[in-house]
């Protein structure tokens, strides 16, 4: 089957944007309350958040070398053919579209309709909100069909919108901290959170969800403009980006928000404007409607990009045929688009918030391990020529993989078993898909 080519179109602030607009979004005020739930003072809460990007750092160091040895589309399953398997590059991509990047889809789209509860109870209602939540995804599905140039140019500038409010948000409780608001909430009675090193994993684990997002740049390097020197560029300096700009929102957030409240909000949309009080609701408002548009630019960004990586498994013939599909004009992959939406709306009717940011944080982690590895098998290869590499490549490899691991464990600590063991039950039901592909392709002439 012959496949066309896709356009390299994404240029450096578009690509940023794409990142940026990922990481940045609902996951912060989703995750705020839990970690707040997990730790016992302010401080450390701000800490955790610090330290959740921290980890992420020798994870993109190897991630922008492998990205710029094959800048192709769907990175990751990329890497793990190249490392001499086929299954871990499909198990890697079954593992993504059946338990972390199509869940995510159904997150973002729950946590658009809680943000808007603060103008009606009626959007926190489950019918209502799964309802209008499908609506949301088939409607950018419908708009990410189109070139990859105009769908850059709408990130960057729903990116730009959803970082307004945010520096806001830090500027006003920097504001605070400094009249010793933070300190007057320092120690909270009552808190049923720890200290200790299961405490500190499972806070960690907790703000997984809201730094996710790097390695999609990834799955549509084949679209990015001069890759070997911009994709280093563009996950280096997100990154740094997104830390400073999350520890500062959670120290903001605890100088606005009573620390007791802030944990008590587990399992819900917070919106720390709401505490300001005089002129609270006006402020409130606004800012559900920054938040709404926030989360709709990382819910674009994840359907923009996921995709293409079934994509890019279809086109070697080792996933269903259909995902291998792009559209006649604007060379995007319109059937893997609309498969993974279809699938993120029916999964709105399975489960809650926690239940899923449990589900999604056990895969993500696994997934992650394989993809850590493959360095140690591309290093090897005579083909094998990125243009940046990585600083004590194997430390950084290995640290990244032991931190999955320690990611995992606090995951079962800080969400609920049942969305783990489901995630696990889905990933093993891969194993006879990969068989029967694995086989029609052995069987070519």
């Amino acid at each position: 089957m012959a496949f066309a080519a896709p356009r390299r179109e994404l240029g450096l602030l578009q690509a940023v944007a794409v990142v940026v607009g990922t990481v940045i979004g609902s996951g912060i005020f989703l995750n705020l309350p839990t970690v707040a739930a997990l730790v016992q003072t302010p401080a450390m809460a701000a800490a955790i958040w610090f330290l959740g990007g921290a980890v992420w750092i020798p994870q993109v160091l190897v991630l922008a070398e492998m990205g710029t040895a094959y800048p192709v589309q769907g990175g990751p399953y990329c890497y793990l053919q190249k490392a001499g398997s086929p299954f871990l590059g499909f198990m890697y991509t079954w593992t993504a579209f059946l338990t972390s990047d199509t869940p995510s889809l159904t997150i973002l789209a729950l946590a658009a309709m809680s943000a808007l509860k603060f103008f009606s109870p009626a959007f926190g209602d489950p019918l209502v909100a799964r309802l209008l939540g499908g609506g949301l995804i088939l409607a950018l599905a419908t708009l990410n069909l189109r070139q990859v140039r105009t769908l850059g140019n709408i990130q960057l500038v729903l990116t730009v919108a959803k970082l307004l409010p945010l520096l806001a948000l830090a500027g006003i409780g920097m504001a605070l901290l400094g009249a010793g608001h933070g300190a007057s909430r320092a120690t909270q009675p009552g808190l049923s959170g720890g200290t200790g090193l299961m405490a500190l994993a499972a806070g960690i684990s907790s703000t997984l969800w809201s730094y996710s997002g790097f390695p999609n740049i990834l799955y549509m390097a084949g679209e990015v403009k001069d890759p070997s020197r911009s994709l280093p560029r563009i996950l280096v300096g997100s990154l740094l980006f997104v830390m400073a700009a999350y520890t500062l929102i959670a120290l903001g957030t605890t100088a606005i928000v009573p620390f007791p409240a802030l944990a008590a909000a587990k399992g819900t949309f917070l919106n720390p404007f709401a505490y300001l009080g005089l002129g609270a609701r006006l402020a409130g408002g606004l800012f559900a409607v920054a938040a709404f548009l926030a989360i709709l630019g990382v819910l674009n960004a994840c359907i923009m990009a996921q995709p293409r990586l079934e994509y890019a498994m279809a086109r070697d013939g080792l996933f269903f045929q259909v995902f291998g599909h792009l559209h006649p004009d604007f060379l995007t992959p319109d059937h893997s688009i609309f498969i993974q939406s279809g699938l993120a709306i029916l999964l709105l009717a399975l489960g809650d918030l926690d239940n899923l940011l449990g589900y999604f944080t056990i895969s993500y982690c696994l997934q992650n391990a394989l993809l850590y590895g493959a360095i140690f098998f591309l290093r090897r290869r005579a083909d094998y020529l990125p243009t940046y590499r990585a600083p004590a490549w194997r430390l950084m490899a290995g640290l990244s993989i032991l931190i999955q691991g320690f990611v995992g464990v606090g995951a079962f600590y800080a969400y609920p078993a049942g969305g783990m063991l489901a995630c696990l039950f889905l990933i093993l039901s891969g194993l006879p898909i990969y068989r029967h592909y694995s086989s029609r392709r052995k069987a070519r002439p």
